[in-house]
């Protein structure tokens, strides 16, 4: 299941096959308007210089974070003052909306910038914490891939941030090494 922090902090792409391709896909404008489009938020295409730094910053220190939890840490007080100073930088405002013909209760941005967004990012890593999920927290166990996942199964036991790719990838991996140590 995609989750917003994860969809950001991936877009640091490396060829999950074990080739030399890789992108930071951060500062690409189709990347960043294709995530603004599927997760319903606002700011300017293309990102100023100044604010993809600031992003790849973001994302360096989520992505640090992010495995320091999937390996079982808890969050220092250090960790949980960074969370809240990213998220002060998003301001919003609550609106009471009818959405298919039900009243639903909305956090709308104040402003449409990349800060806001960092702010929702961050807002979604701490809501998976605080809904007591840090330990679905995962990183890919195809070292070529290094995606950060959530893992949603029911045993908590996925490897792979997809079994038929990185998951059938080392499979086969598997597979020939053990037949090539037999021959």
């Amino acid at each position: 299941m995609d989750k917003l922090w994860t969809d950001f902090v991936n877009s640091d792409y490396h060829d999950w096959r074990g080739g030399d391709r890789s992108e930071d896909r951060l500062g690409k404008a189709s990347w960043q308007q294709d995530f603004l489009e599927r997760w319903h938020l606002n700011a300017s295409v293309p990102a100023s210089p100044k604010d993809e730094l600031s992003m790849r910053n973001f994302r360096n220190e989520l992505l640090a974070l992010g495995a320091r939890v999937s390996s079982g840490a808890s969050l220092t007080d250090v960790e949980k003052q960074w969370l809240n100073d990213v998220m002060e930088a998003g301001h919003v405002r609550r609106t009471l909306n009818t959405i298919d013909q039900e009243l639903k209760l909305q956090l709308v941005a104040v402003e449409a910038h990349w800060h806001q967004v960092m702010a929702e990012v961050a807002a979604d890593f701490a809501l998976t914490l605080v809904e007591g999920e840090g330990g679905r927290i995962r990183i890919c166990d195809n070292l070529d891939c290094r995606w950060m996942f959530y893992d949603d199964t029911r045993s908590r036991t996925q490897k792979y941030c997809d079994d038929k790719m990185c998951g059938n990838l080392m499979k086969v991996r598997r597979f020939r090494a053990k037949r090539k140590f037999q021959n």
